[in-house]
């Protein structure tokens, strides 16, 4: 099975952020960073797409995920394995 794609909506100075993509590195997962602070039409795009304002905001391939909250819960659960094909 192949990867997954990972996009993380993304900020300078996010912990949030940072832990999401540590926990990603952890699994030896490659992802498409999205800072969203440095173009505005980014985060607009975002916004748009997920109707939220925060970050990080991750998906993997069409299923949005949400914050780093979400995704931790995720991975405690064991679904996120899952969802990533390990």
């Amino acid at each position: 099975m192949s990867q997954p794609k990972i996009i993380i909506y993304s900020g300078r100075f996010c912990g949030y952020c940072t832990a999401a993509e540590r926990l990603f590195q952890s699994k030896n997962a490659e992802y498409e960073l999205i800072k969203v602070d440095e173009d505005q039409s980014k985060f607009d795009h975002m916004m748009e797409i997920t109707g939220r304002r925060t970050i990080p905001q991750i998906f993997i391939d069409d299923f949005h995920v949400g914050g780093f909250d979400d995704l931790s819960a995720l991975n405690q659960s064991g679904k996120l394995d899952k969802l990533l094909n390990l």
